[in-house]
């Protein structure tokens, strides 16, 4: 099933779109006709500033994480939670903010993108606390360790070890994340699924699951939206050492085994050098009958969900609504 973000303001639904007569209509997320204004602008400006910008990779990451942290990246950085609480589980910090208003109902494991190598749990305070409210969850972010200072499997297992923590509270546990932290996401759904215990759903925000890079990833060029084709490979090889197979589906899921997963949420914009990634497992999890939404926004970029935009906005009510709809099911 394939839900499209369309160009004029509505709910994201699983039932077809009709067009003004009432009729069932097939949106292309990929006619240019359907990308909004405001996304255009946006892209355009942001392709002008990030080009703008020193080479990533001409400082240590350890500079670009402290710059991050100042505010200076790509991504806006959001306030820090006055309810969010640091605990600590098998030298693993996590990042948890209960829901202030209502009962909370069950966990929602969150791991942060950064390409295995920047980002931090505290960074998505706000996005996180308006999915606490919003669906009774308490979400937990993991503080993994990040590479190449620790490359895999370091982070899958730090992750792991997270997903150990929440199953062990009691009541259901979902779980997702962005960029690599999709990536992670789902390596740690297939390794607890192998071990017998079972998530109740997936949340998986422009994934990177083939980490020898998909076709959209290799022919995307040095365009620097978000990012660049060299960037998804220095990524990769930060997190996987030169001796490891990248498409070992130990460590690129798009290869791995899928049946007995959860349903899963998908969401990517058409301007994400990794939409391949999206497409791609999107069709394998529903050959393995697993149950996968698809939503694609026309023009977004990689993790457009993180701006101030329509299309972002949009996806983070599917999101909720695909959280509260999974929730309502197992209770």
């Amino acid at each position: 099933m394939k839900i499209v973000l369309p160009a004029s303001p509505s709910l994201v639904s699983n039932t077809p779109f009709h067009d003004a007569h009432g009729s069932e209509a097939a949106l292309d997320p990929f006619d240019p006709a359907l990308v909004r204004a405001e996304t255009a602008i946006f892209n355009a400006d942001l392709l002008e500033r990030l080009s703008a910008l020193p080479d990533t990779w001409s400082v240590a990451p350890r500079v670009v994480r402290e710059a991050r942290a100042r505010g200076e990246g790509p991504f806006p950085l959001d306030p820090q939670s006055p309810h969010a609480e640091w605990i600590e589980h098998d030298e693993v910090r996590l990042r948890l903010i209960q829901p202030q208003t209502r009962e909370t109902r069950g966990i929602y494991l969150h791991i942060h993108g950064g390409g295995w190598t920047f980002g931090q749990a505290d960074f998505h305070d706000a996005i996180l606390e308006r999915l606490a409210e919003a669906t009774g969850l308490a979400a937990v972010s993991v503080d993994y360790r990040l590479a190449p200072e620790h490359p895999f499997p370091a982070g899958p297992s730090d992750c792991v070890t997270a997903a150990v923590w929440a199953f062990a509270q009691g009541g259901p546990v979902l779980m997702g994340g962005e960029s690599a932290g999709a990536h992670l996401a789902l390596l740690t759904a297939l390794t607890l699924r192998d071990q017998g215990v079972d998530c109740s759903g997936l949340v998986l925000n422009a994934g990177c699951y083939d980490l020898s890079l998909t076709p959209s990833a290799r022919n995307w060029g040095s365009r620097r939206l978000i990012l660049t084709t060299r960037d998804v490979d220095q990524f990769a090889a930060n997190c996987v050492p030169s001796f490891m197979d990248r498409r070992s589906p130990q460590i690129s899921p798009l290869y791995a085994r899928l049946d007995g997963l959860p349903p899963c949420f998908l969401s990517v914009g058409t301007q994400d050098p990794l939409i391949d990634d999206s497409l791609f497992l999107h069709h394998r999890l529903l050959s393995a009958r697993v149950p996968s939404d698809l939503a694609i926004a026309p023009g977004g970029c990689h993790v457009f969900h993180h701006f101030d935009l329509a299309i972002a906005h949009e996806a983070e009510a599917a999101t909720h609504s695909f959280l509260n709809g999974v929730m309502d099911e197992t209770a």
